[in-house]
Protein backbone atom coordinates (compact mmCIF):
# COMPACT_ATOMS: atom_id res chain seq x y z
CA UNK A 1 0.00 0.00 0.00
CA UNK A 2 1.29 3.24 -0.81
CA UNK A 3 2.11 5.49 2.70
CA UNK A 4 -0.10 8.51 1.23
CA UNK A 5 -3.22 6.13 0.57
CA UNK A 6 -6.24 7.04 2.50
CA UNK A 7 -8.07 9.46 4.53
CA UNK A 8 -5.64 9.42 7.74
CA UNK A 9 -8.63 10.19 9.83
CA UNK A 10 -9.67 6.31 9.16
CA UNK A 11 -6.91 5.04 11.01
CA UNK A 12 -7.68 7.56 13.96
CA UNK A 13 -9.08 5.56 17.61
CA UNK A 14 -12.66 4.91 16.76
CA UNK A 15 -14.39 5.09 19.97
CA UNK A 16 -15.64 8.08 21.83
CA UNK A 17 -13.71 10.42 24.20
CA UNK A 18 -15.27 12.01 26.95
CA UNK A 19 -18.11 14.25 26.91
CA UNK A 20 -16.87 17.18 28.61
CA UNK A 21 -19.38 20.07 30.31
CA UNK A 22 -18.62 23.33 29.86
CA UNK A 23 -17.07 23.40 33.59
CA UNK A 24 -14.36 20.49 32.49
CA UNK A 25 -13.72 22.84 29.13
CA UNK A 26 -12.98 25.59 31.64
CA UNK A 27 -10.52 24.18 33.62
CA UNK A 28 -9.54 21.84 30.76
CA UNK A 29 -8.25 24.15 27.78
CA UNK A 30 -5.53 26.67 29.54
CA UNK A 31 -3.42 23.29 30.01
CA UNK A 32 -3.95 20.81 27.20
CA UNK A 33 -3.76 21.88 23.25
CA UNK A 34 -7.18 19.40 22.30
CA UNK A 35 -9.85 18.12 24.45
CA UNK A 36 -11.81 16.09 21.35
CA UNK A 37 -9.29 14.57 20.06
CA UNK A 38 -7.07 11.47 20.72
CA UNK A 39 -3.27 13.31 21.38
CA UNK A 40 -2.99 16.26 23.32
CA UNK A 41 -0.06 18.28 24.49
CA UNK A 42 0.32 19.38 28.12
CA UNK A 43 1.02 22.76 28.60
CA UNK A 44 1.32 25.38 31.59
CA UNK A 45 1.21 22.65 34.51
CA UNK A 46 4.31 22.47 36.92
CA UNK A 47 6.85 19.75 36.75
CA UNK A 48 5.99 18.12 39.57
CA UNK A 49 2.17 17.84 38.80
CA UNK A 50 2.85 16.71 35.06
CA UNK A 51 4.89 13.97 36.71
CA UNK A 52 2.42 13.12 39.00
CA UNK A 53 -0.20 12.72 37.01
CA UNK A 54 1.44 11.05 34.06
CA UNK A 55 2.36 8.60 36.81
CA UNK A 56 -0.55 7.71 38.40
CA UNK A 57 -2.97 7.88 34.79
CA UNK A 58 -0.44 4.68 34.04
CA UNK A 59 -2.55 2.58 36.77
CA UNK A 60 -6.19 4.19 36.64
CA UNK A 61 -8.63 3.19 33.94
CA UNK A 62 -9.45 7.00 33.42
CA UNK A 63 -8.54 9.11 31.00
CA UNK A 64 -5.25 11.05 32.18
CA UNK A 65 -7.18 14.36 31.12
CA UNK A 66 -10.78 13.52 33.55
CA UNK A 67 -7.66 12.30 36.40
CA UNK A 68 -6.00 15.99 35.75
CA UNK A 69 -10.18 17.18 37.13
CA UNK A 70 -10.62 14.47 39.41
CA UNK A 71 -7.24 14.92 41.59
CA UNK A 72 -5.93 18.28 40.95
CA UNK A 73 -9.12 20.63 40.23
CA UNK A 74 -12.29 19.21 41.44
CA UNK A 75 -10.77 19.08 45.00
CA UNK A 76 -9.96 22.50 45.17
CA UNK A 77 -13.23 23.88 43.34
CA UNK A 78 -15.88 21.94 45.27
CA UNK A 79 -13.48 21.72 48.38
CA UNK A 80 -13.92 24.39 51.20
CA UNK A 81 -11.64 27.03 50.74
CA UNK A 82 -13.30 29.30 48.62
CA UNK A 83 -10.60 31.85 48.06
CA UNK A 84 -8.63 28.81 46.71
CA UNK A 85 -11.43 28.38 44.51
CA UNK A 86 -11.07 31.66 42.78
CA UNK A 87 -7.92 31.93 42.61
CA UNK A 88 -8.21 28.39 40.68
CA UNK A 89 -11.00 30.31 38.54
CA UNK A 90 -8.39 33.15 37.98
CA UNK A 91 -5.30 31.33 37.31
CA UNK A 92 -7.70 29.12 34.37
CA UNK A 93 -9.07 32.35 33.11
CA UNK A 94 -6.07 33.85 32.98
CA UNK A 95 -4.01 31.13 31.00
CA UNK A 96 -6.75 30.80 28.55
CA UNK A 97 -7.16 34.29 27.71
CA UNK A 98 -3.84 35.40 27.58
CA UNK A 99 -1.21 33.13 29.17
CA UNK A 100 2.56 33.02 29.06
CA UNK A 101 2.93 33.69 25.10
CA UNK A 102 1.17 36.63 25.64
CA UNK A 103 2.49 38.01 27.92
CA UNK A 104 5.68 36.96 27.57
CA UNK A 105 7.70 37.71 24.19
CA UNK A 106 7.37 34.86 22.67
CA UNK A 107 7.77 35.65 19.22
CA UNK A 108 11.35 37.08 19.77
CA UNK A 109 12.02 33.28 21.23
CA UNK A 110 10.36 31.77 17.86
CA UNK A 111 12.74 33.99 15.53
CA UNK A 112 15.46 32.55 17.47
CA UNK A 113 14.62 29.07 16.81
CA UNK A 114 13.75 29.66 13.50
CA UNK A 115 17.13 30.91 12.57
CA UNK A 116 19.25 28.91 14.43
CA UNK A 117 17.48 25.85 14.44
CA UNK A 118 15.75 25.55 11.23
CA UNK A 119 18.15 28.04 9.73
CA UNK A 120 21.28 27.08 10.51
CA UNK A 121 21.29 23.22 11.80
CA UNK A 122 21.94 23.87 15.55
CA UNK A 123 20.22 20.80 16.60
CA UNK A 124 21.98 20.82 20.36
CA UNK A 125 19.38 24.09 21.07
CA UNK A 126 16.31 21.75 19.96
CA UNK A 127 17.51 19.72 22.97
CA UNK A 128 16.51 22.10 25.50
CA UNK A 129 12.65 22.41 25.00
CA UNK A 130 10.18 19.90 25.38
CA UNK A 131 6.39 19.09 25.98
CA UNK A 132 5.10 16.41 27.36
CA UNK A 133 2.87 14.36 24.99
CA UNK A 134 -0.20 12.37 25.66
CA UNK A 135 -2.10 9.45 23.64
CA UNK A 136 -5.51 8.08 24.52
CA UNK A 137 -5.84 5.12 22.46
CA UNK A 138 -2.72 3.84 20.53
CA UNK A 139 -1.85 0.42 19.77
CA UNK A 140 1.04 -2.10 21.28
CA UNK A 141 2.14 -2.30 17.46
CA UNK A 142 2.60 1.64 17.40
CA UNK A 143 3.45 2.22 20.89
CA UNK A 144 6.74 -0.38 20.85
CA UNK A 145 7.36 1.08 17.19
CA UNK A 146 7.12 4.79 18.51
CA UNK A 147 9.55 3.46 22.01
CA UNK A 148 12.09 2.01 19.78
CA UNK A 149 13.62 5.88 19.76
CA UNK A 150 15.57 5.22 22.23
CA UNK A 151 17.15 8.77 23.19
CA UNK A 152 15.09 11.78 23.99
CA UNK A 153 11.72 10.16 24.48
CA UNK A 154 10.77 9.12 28.51
CA UNK A 155 7.54 7.17 28.09
CA UNK A 156 5.04 5.74 30.80
CA UNK A 157 2.12 3.85 29.54
CA UNK A 158 -1.05 2.59 31.07
CA UNK A 159 -0.42 -1.36 32.73
CA UNK A 160 -1.83 -4.52 31.38
CA UNK A 161 -0.99 -5.81 34.87
CA UNK A 162 -2.86 -3.22 37.27
CA UNK A 163 -5.52 -2.33 34.55
CA UNK A 164 -8.42 -4.16 33.50
CA UNK A 165 -9.30 -4.28 29.70
CA UNK A 166 -12.54 -6.47 29.66
CA UNK A 167 -14.83 -3.16 29.78
CA UNK A 168 -16.30 -2.12 26.50
CA UNK A 169 -16.51 1.54 25.51
CA UNK A 170 -18.74 3.68 23.53
CA UNK A 171 -17.49 3.62 19.36
CA UNK A 172 -18.28 5.74 16.81
CA UNK A 173 -19.39 2.92 14.36
CA UNK A 174 -20.37 0.08 17.07
CA UNK A 175 -22.31 0.78 19.82
CA UNK A 176 -19.95 -0.70 22.44
CA UNK A 177 -16.35 -1.85 21.30
CA UNK A 178 -13.56 -3.58 22.85
CA UNK A 179 -10.61 -1.32 22.93
CA UNK A 180 -8.39 -2.74 20.04
CA UNK A 181 -7.16 -0.84 16.87
CA UNK A 182 -9.27 -1.68 13.51
CA UNK A 183 -7.20 -0.69 10.21
CA UNK A 184 -10.55 0.06 8.65
CA UNK A 185 -8.96 1.01 5.14
CA UNK A 186 -6.72 -2.11 5.03
CA UNK A 187 -8.84 -5.17 6.09
CA UNK A 188 -12.01 -3.67 4.27
CA UNK A 189 -9.72 -3.71 1.36
CA UNK A 190 -9.52 -7.85 1.72
CA UNK A 191 -12.63 -8.30 3.13
CA UNK A 192 -11.09 -9.01 6.24
CA UNK A 193 -12.40 -6.57 8.25
CA UNK A 194 -15.64 -9.06 10.11
CA UNK A 195 -13.08 -12.08 10.48
CA UNK A 196 -10.76 -9.84 12.26
CA UNK A 197 -13.32 -8.10 14.59
CA UNK A 198 -14.68 -11.53 15.35
CA UNK A 199 -11.54 -12.93 16.54
CA UNK A 200 -9.97 -10.21 18.48
CA UNK A 201 -13.55 -10.03 20.36
CA UNK A 202 -13.20 -13.33 21.61
CA UNK A 203 -9.69 -12.78 22.67
CA UNK A 204 -11.11 -10.05 25.04
CA UNK A 205 -14.69 -11.95 26.10
CA UNK A 206 -12.57 -14.77 27.21
CA UNK A 207 -10.38 -12.65 29.04
CA UNK A 208 -13.31 -10.99 30.52
CA UNK A 209 -14.72 -14.43 31.55
CA UNK A 210 -12.13 -16.26 33.24
CA UNK A 211 -11.44 -12.92 35.47
CA UNK A 212 -13.47 -13.80 38.00
CA UNK A 213 -13.08 -17.52 37.80
CA UNK A 214 -9.36 -17.01 38.09
CA UNK A 215 -9.69 -14.56 41.25
CA UNK A 216 -11.69 -17.60 42.34
CA UNK A 217 -8.75 -19.67 42.47
CA UNK A 218 -6.17 -17.12 43.31
CA UNK A 219 -7.87 -16.63 46.65
CA UNK A 220 -8.51 -19.68 47.48
CA UNK A 221 -4.63 -20.55 47.30
CA UNK A 222 -3.50 -17.39 47.92
CA UNK A 223 -3.31 -15.21 51.43
CA UNK A 224 -3.34 -12.03 49.85
CA UNK A 225 -5.61 -8.73 49.93
CA UNK A 226 -8.17 -8.66 47.30
CA UNK A 227 -6.47 -6.04 45.61
CA UNK A 228 -3.57 -8.03 45.31
CA UNK A 229 -5.62 -10.92 43.91
CA UNK A 230 -7.23 -9.27 41.24
CA UNK A 231 -4.00 -7.11 40.02
CA UNK A 232 -2.38 -10.63 39.89
CA UNK A 233 -5.65 -11.70 37.50
CA UNK A 234 -5.32 -8.85 35.40
CA UNK A 235 -1.38 -9.74 34.84
CA UNK A 236 -1.55 -13.57 34.80
CA UNK A 237 -4.46 -13.42 32.17
CA UNK A 238 -2.66 -10.16 30.15
CA UNK A 239 -1.58 -12.78 27.54
CA UNK A 240 -4.19 -13.19 25.81
CA UNK A 241 -4.54 -9.16 25.14
CA UNK A 242 -3.84 -8.70 21.41
CA UNK A 243 -1.02 -6.46 20.01
CA UNK A 244 -4.33 -4.05 18.78
CA UNK A 245 -4.97 -3.23 22.37
CA UNK A 246 -4.87 0.27 22.58
CA UNK A 247 -3.58 2.04 25.35
CA UNK A 248 -2.40 5.11 27.24
CA UNK A 249 0.79 6.58 27.19
CA UNK A 250 2.06 9.82 27.86
CA UNK A 251 5.71 10.89 26.66
CA UNK A 252 7.94 13.76 27.88
CA UNK A 253 10.51 14.78 25.63
CA UNK A 254 12.59 17.65 23.26
CA UNK A 255 11.93 18.77 20.18
CA UNK A 256 14.85 17.04 18.97
CA UNK A 257 13.33 13.54 19.44
CA UNK A 258 9.97 14.73 18.55
CA UNK A 259 10.95 15.65 15.11
CA UNK A 260 12.71 12.40 14.71
CA UNK A 261 9.91 10.77 15.95
CA UNK A 262 7.55 12.29 13.56
CA UNK A 263 9.91 11.65 10.16
CA UNK A 264 9.83 7.97 11.42
CA UNK A 265 6.25 7.48 11.72
CA UNK A 266 4.79 9.79 8.69
CA UNK A 267 5.51 7.72 6.15
CA UNK A 268 4.84 4.19 7.45
CA UNK A 269 3.32 1.56 6.02
CA UNK A 270 1.18 1.30 9.04
CA UNK A 271 -2.09 4.05 8.66
CA UNK A 272 -1.79 4.03 12.23
CA UNK A 273 1.08 5.31 12.41
CA UNK A 274 0.81 7.94 9.84
CA UNK A 275 -2.16 9.33 11.53
CA UNK A 276 0.09 9.79 14.48
CA UNK A 277 2.93 11.26 13.09
CA UNK A 278 0.07 13.68 11.29
CA UNK A 279 -1.75 14.40 14.73
CA UNK A 280 1.32 14.81 16.82
CA UNK A 281 3.01 17.20 14.18
CA UNK A 282 -0.69 19.21 15.08
CA UNK A 283 -0.71 19.34 18.62
CA UNK A 284 2.72 19.99 18.90
CA UNK A 285 2.64 23.20 16.37
CA UNK A 286 0.29 24.96 19.01
CA UNK A 287 3.02 24.71 21.46
CA UNK A 288 6.81 24.50 19.99
CA UNK A 289 5.90 25.63 16.15
CA UNK A 290 9.29 26.98 15.67
CA UNK A 291 11.01 23.98 16.84
CA UNK A 292 9.71 21.66 13.60
CA UNK A 293 9.91 23.93 11.05
CA UNK A 294 12.16 21.45 8.95
CA UNK A 295 9.64 19.23 8.95
CA UNK A 296 8.04 21.53 6.66
CA UNK A 297 11.12 21.05 4.26
CA UNK A 298 11.52 18.37 1.00
CA UNK A 299 14.97 17.05 2.93
CA UNK A 300 12.71 16.04 5.70
CA UNK A 301 10.34 14.37 3.00
CA UNK A 302 13.48 12.60 1.42
CA UNK A 303 14.51 11.01 5.07
CA UNK A 304 10.76 9.85 5.33
CA UNK A 305 11.00 8.12 2.13
CA UNK A 306 14.30 6.57 2.93
CA UNK A 307 13.25 5.47 6.20
CA UNK A 308 10.15 3.67 4.51
CA UNK A 309 11.35 2.21 1.79
CA UNK A 310 15.05 0.87 3.41
CA UNK A 311 13.07 -1.73 4.93
CA UNK A 312 10.77 -2.49 1.88
CA UNK A 313 13.94 -3.19 0.12
CA UNK A 314 15.83 -5.53 2.79
CA UNK A 315 12.54 -7.51 3.71
CA UNK A 316 12.52 -7.99 -0.42
CA UNK A 317 16.18 -9.01 -0.64
CA UNK A 318 15.53 -11.12 2.54
CA UNK A 319 12.73 -12.97 1.03
CA UNK A 320 14.89 -13.77 -2.41
CA UNK A 321 18.03 -14.99 -0.88
CA UNK A 322 15.85 -17.34 1.60
CA UNK A 323 14.12 -18.71 -1.29
CA UNK A 324 10.93 -17.25 -0.09
CA UNK A 325 11.03 -18.95 3.33
CA UNK A 326 10.60 -15.78 5.21
CA UNK A 327 7.58 -16.79 6.97
CA UNK A 328 7.95 -19.35 8.96
CA UNK A 329 11.25 -18.48 10.25
CA UNK A 330 14.21 -20.31 9.45
CA UNK A 331 14.71 -21.10 12.90
CA UNK A 332 11.61 -21.66 14.89
CA UNK A 333 11.84 -21.10 18.53
CA UNK A 334 8.93 -23.26 20.73
CA UNK A 335 10.14 -22.63 23.60
CA UNK A 336 11.00 -19.81 25.78
CA UNK A 337 15.29 -19.29 25.47
CA UNK A 338 18.13 -17.12 26.18
CA UNK A 339 21.58 -17.63 24.40
CA UNK A 340 24.95 -15.69 24.89
CA UNK A 341 25.89 -15.69 21.07
CA UNK A 342 28.48 -13.09 21.65
CA UNK A 343 31.20 -11.76 23.90
CA UNK A 344 35.02 -11.13 24.25
CA UNK A 345 36.75 -14.05 25.82
CA UNK A 346 38.97 -11.05 27.30
CA UNK A 347 35.97 -9.41 28.95
CA UNK A 348 37.18 -9.50 32.40
CA UNK A 349 40.83 -7.92 31.92
CA UNK A 350 39.34 -4.93 29.52
CA UNK A 351 36.98 -4.43 32.76
CA UNK A 352 39.94 -4.20 35.06
CA UNK A 353 42.29 -2.30 32.61
CA UNK A 354 39.44 -0.06 32.11
CA UNK A 355 39.26 0.69 36.18
CA UNK A 356 42.61 1.17 36.57
CA UNK A 357 42.96 3.24 33.15
CA UNK A 358 41.52 6.94 35.34
CA UNK A 359 43.99 6.55 38.20
CA UNK A 360 46.90 5.63 35.88
CA UNK A 361 48.93 7.39 33.32
CA UNK A 362 49.99 4.80 31.76
CA UNK A 363 48.58 3.96 27.92
CA UNK A 364 45.32 1.76 27.73
CA UNK A 365 47.36 -0.78 25.91
CA UNK A 366 50.54 -0.73 28.80
CA UNK A 367 47.52 -1.28 31.31
CA UNK A 368 46.06 -4.37 29.42
CA UNK A 369 49.12 -6.05 29.13
CA UNK A 370 50.09 -5.37 32.83
CA UNK A 371 46.13 -7.00 34.03
CA UNK A 372 46.43 -9.97 31.44
CA UNK A 373 49.91 -10.53 33.95
CA UNK A 374 48.24 -10.59 36.93
CA UNK A 375 47.49 -13.29 39.16
CA UNK A 376 44.04 -14.19 40.44
CA UNK A 377 43.75 -12.95 43.19
CA UNK A 378 45.39 -9.50 42.02
CA UNK A 379 42.64 -9.06 39.22
CA UNK A 380 40.34 -9.66 42.83
CA UNK A 381 41.49 -7.59 44.66
CA UNK A 382 41.14 -5.09 42.12
CA UNK A 383 37.36 -5.30 41.92
CA UNK A 384 36.62 -5.93 45.74
CA UNK A 385 38.18 -2.48 45.98
CA UNK A 386 35.79 -1.21 43.12
CA UNK A 387 32.63 -2.84 44.58
CA UNK A 388 33.28 -2.24 48.03
CA UNK A 389 30.46 -0.77 50.26
CA UNK A 390 27.90 -0.98 47.74
CA UNK A 391 24.99 -2.61 48.95
CA UNK A 392 21.87 -1.92 47.00
CA UNK A 393 21.26 -2.00 43.20
CA UNK A 394 20.60 1.75 42.86
CA UNK A 395 24.38 2.80 43.32
CA UNK A 396 25.24 2.15 39.97
CA UNK A 397 28.26 0.83 39.01
CA UNK A 398 30.91 2.66 37.42
CA UNK A 399 31.36 3.89 33.65
CA UNK A 400 34.90 1.59 33.63
CA UNK A 401 31.95 -1.64 33.21
CA UNK A 402 31.09 0.01 29.60
CA UNK A 403 34.24 -1.68 28.16
CA UNK A 404 33.18 -4.72 26.91
CA UNK A 405 29.96 -6.06 25.50
CA UNK A 406 27.75 -9.16 25.37
CA UNK A 407 24.94 -9.83 22.71
CA UNK A 408 22.04 -12.02 23.58
CA UNK A 409 19.31 -13.86 21.57
CA UNK A 410 16.23 -14.19 23.68
CA UNK A 411 12.99 -15.68 22.91
CA UNK A 412 9.93 -14.75 25.29
CA UNK A 413 6.32 -13.95 25.45
CA UNK A 414 5.12 -10.39 23.95
CA UNK A 415 4.10 -9.51 27.02
CA UNK A 416 7.23 -9.09 29.37
CA UNK A 417 9.51 -8.31 26.79
CA UNK A 418 7.77 -4.85 26.85
CA UNK A 419 9.59 -4.61 30.03
CA UNK A 420 12.40 -5.54 29.07
CA UNK A 421 12.37 -2.89 25.83
CA UNK A 422 12.25 -0.55 28.22
CA UNK A 423 15.83 -0.45 28.72
CA UNK A 424 17.42 1.79 26.51
CA UNK A 425 21.40 2.29 26.98
CA UNK A 426 21.94 -0.40 25.18
CA UNK A 427 20.92 -1.69 21.90
CA UNK A 428 18.27 -4.37 20.95
CA UNK A 429 16.07 -4.64 17.92
CA UNK A 430 13.92 -7.72 17.24
CA UNK A 431 11.99 -9.66 14.70
CA UNK A 432 7.67 -8.64 14.09
CA UNK A 433 5.44 -9.92 16.16
CA UNK A 434 3.96 -12.99 14.89
CA UNK A 435 2.57 -16.73 16.28
CA UNK A 436 5.48 -18.43 14.95
CA UNK A 437 7.30 -18.85 17.95
CA UNK A 438 4.15 -20.47 20.20
CA UNK A 439 2.84 -19.15 23.16
CA UNK A 440 3.55 -19.33 27.01
CA UNK A 441 0.80 -20.50 29.34
CA UNK A 442 0.62 -19.45 32.75
CA UNK A 443 0.88 -22.19 35.57
CA UNK A 444 -1.64 -20.22 37.22
CA UNK A 445 -3.83 -21.07 34.51
CA UNK A 446 -3.13 -24.50 34.25
CA UNK A 447 -3.72 -25.47 37.82
CA UNK A 448 -7.14 -22.97 38.07
CA UNK A 449 -8.76 -25.63 35.34
CA UNK A 450 -8.40 -22.65 32.40
CA UNK A 451 -6.22 -23.68 29.97
CA UNK A 452 -8.51 -24.73 27.71
CA UNK A 453 -10.14 -22.06 27.00
CA UNK A 454 -7.34 -20.44 27.32
CA UNK A 455 -5.26 -21.83 24.66
CA UNK A 456 -8.79 -22.20 22.36
CA UNK A 457 -8.75 -18.61 22.12
CA UNK A 458 -4.99 -18.06 21.42
CA UNK A 459 -4.77 -21.09 18.79
CA UNK A 460 -7.77 -19.22 17.14
CA UNK A 461 -5.19 -16.34 16.62
CA UNK A 462 -2.88 -18.47 13.90
CA UNK A 463 -4.76 -18.55 10.82
CA UNK A 464 -5.86 -14.91 11.13
CA UNK A 465 -1.74 -14.09 11.20
CA UNK A 466 -1.27 -15.78 8.45
CA UNK A 467 -4.17 -14.41 5.99
CA UNK A 468 -2.79 -11.04 7.25
CA UNK A 469 0.15 -11.96 6.90
CA UNK A 470 -0.27 -12.92 3.20
CA UNK A 471 -3.42 -10.62 2.13
CA UNK A 472 -2.10 -7.70 4.61
CA UNK A 473 1.82 -8.01 5.27
CA UNK A 474 3.78 -8.66 7.79
CA UNK A 475 3.52 -5.01 9.68
CA UNK A 476 -0.37 -5.37 9.87
CA UNK A 477 -0.85 -8.60 10.89
CA UNK A 478 1.00 -7.90 13.97
CA UNK A 479 -2.27 -6.36 15.44
CA UNK A 480 -3.62 -10.15 15.87
CA UNK A 481 -0.77 -11.17 17.97
CA UNK A 482 -1.34 -11.87 21.59
CA UNK A 483 1.11 -10.59 24.37
CA UNK A 484 1.47 -14.64 25.13
CA UNK A 485 2.83 -15.20 21.87
CA UNK A 486 6.71 -14.96 21.65
CA UNK A 487 8.96 -12.86 19.89
CA UNK A 488 13.10 -13.09 19.00
CA UNK A 489 15.47 -10.19 19.77
CA UNK A 490 18.75 -9.88 20.48
CA UNK A 491 20.34 -7.12 23.55
CA UNK A 492 23.94 -6.40 22.27
CA UNK A 493 24.88 -4.69 25.99
CA UNK A 494 27.53 -3.58 28.26
CA UNK A 495 28.78 -5.04 31.46
CA UNK A 496 27.48 -1.61 33.15
CA UNK A 497 24.09 -2.36 31.73
CA UNK A 498 24.30 -6.11 32.42
CA UNK A 499 24.46 -4.94 36.13
CA UNK A 500 21.16 -2.47 36.04
CA UNK A 501 19.06 -4.32 33.99
CA UNK A 502 19.60 -8.03 35.81
CA UNK A 503 19.69 -6.36 39.22
CA UNK A 504 16.55 -4.49 38.49
CA UNK A 505 14.62 -7.44 36.54
CA UNK A 506 15.34 -10.41 38.72
CA UNK A 507 14.23 -8.26 42.17
CA UNK A 508 10.97 -9.56 44.07
CA UNK A 509 8.91 -7.07 42.86
CA UNK A 510 9.38 -8.27 38.75
CA UNK A 511 7.23 -9.88 36.91
CA UNK A 512 8.12 -14.02 37.18
CA UNK A 513 8.39 -14.50 33.20
CA UNK A 514 11.38 -11.77 32.74
CA UNK A 515 12.85 -12.61 35.94
CA UNK A 516 13.10 -16.33 34.45
CA UNK A 517 15.12 -14.44 31.44
CA UNK A 518 17.25 -12.49 34.14
CA UNK A 519 18.24 -15.00 35.92
CA UNK A 520 19.22 -17.15 32.73
CA UNK A 521 21.49 -14.77 31.11
CA UNK A 522 23.27 -14.52 34.80
CA UNK A 523 23.96 -17.64 34.64
CA UNK A 524 25.31 -17.83 31.15
CA UNK A 525 27.47 -14.91 32.20
CA UNK A 526 28.70 -17.13 35.34
CA UNK A 527 29.64 -19.60 33.64
CA UNK A 528 31.75 -17.61 31.44
CA UNK A 529 33.03 -14.40 34.02
CA UNK A 530 32.69 -15.75 37.08
CA UNK A 531 35.11 -13.14 38.74
CA UNK A 532 33.29 -10.27 37.66
CA UNK A 533 29.69 -11.96 38.11
CA UNK A 534 29.97 -12.60 41.71
CA UNK A 535 29.65 -8.75 42.10
CA UNK A 536 26.05 -8.37 40.10
CA UNK A 537 23.44 -8.63 42.75
CA UNK A 538 21.11 -11.19 41.21
CA UNK A 539 18.07 -12.41 43.22
CA UNK A 540 17.86 -16.21 42.04
CA UNK A 541 14.53 -16.45 43.89
CA UNK A 542 11.24 -17.29 43.04
CA UNK A 543 8.16 -15.94 44.29
CA UNK A 544 4.31 -16.52 43.79
CA UNK A 545 3.58 -13.12 43.51
CA UNK A 546 5.43 -10.08 42.28
CA UNK A 547 5.88 -6.91 44.33
CA UNK A 548 6.62 -9.00 47.11
CA UNK A 549 9.61 -8.17 49.70
CA UNK A 550 11.66 -10.85 49.86
CA UNK A 551 11.37 -11.43 53.48
CA UNK A 552 7.31 -11.26 53.20
CA UNK A 553 7.73 -14.04 50.20
CA UNK A 554 10.33 -15.95 52.81
CA UNK A 555 7.87 -15.58 55.96
CA UNK A 556 4.36 -16.63 54.09
CA UNK A 557 6.38 -19.79 52.36
CA UNK A 558 6.98 -20.91 55.68
CA UNK A 559 3.68 -20.31 57.02
CA UNK A 560 2.34 -22.84 54.24
CA UNK A 561 5.28 -25.60 55.07
CA UNK A 562 4.16 -25.58 58.07
CA UNK A 563 0.68 -25.69 57.79
CA UNK A 564 0.90 -28.31 55.24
Amino acid sequence: MDANEGNLSDYAPDFLLEDWTPEDRFFLEPFFTNLDGHITVMRNLPPELAGALCSKASRSPDYLLRAFLNEYVYPIVRGGDKKLADDLATLAYFMKSLGNESVLNNRKARQFYAKWLAGFGDDSIAQMTGSHLIFWGISQVALKFIEDQRVGLEPIEKSTRYVSYANMIGGKYLRERYLYHVPYPDLDKHGLRSRYMDTLNNLFSTYGHLIPRLIAWLTDNFDEKPTVIEKKAFDTLRGLLPMATLSQVAFRGNAQAFEYLINRTAGHSLGELRWIADSVKRELDKEIPSLLLRLNEEKSKNYQRYLRERRDRVRMLVTRLTAGRYLPPLWPVYEPKVRLVEYDKFAEDKLIAAIAFSESNAAWSQILKRVRKMRFEDKLRILENYFKDRTVRWQKVGRALESSHLRFEIVMNIGAYRDLHRHRMHTQDRQSFSTVHGYDVPQEIKFAGLEDEFCGALELIKPLFMELYTSCGPELAQYAVPLAYRVRFYQLQNFRELFWETELRTGPQGHPDYRRIEQEKFRLVEARFPLIARFIKVDMNDYAFARRGAEDAARVKEEKLLNQ
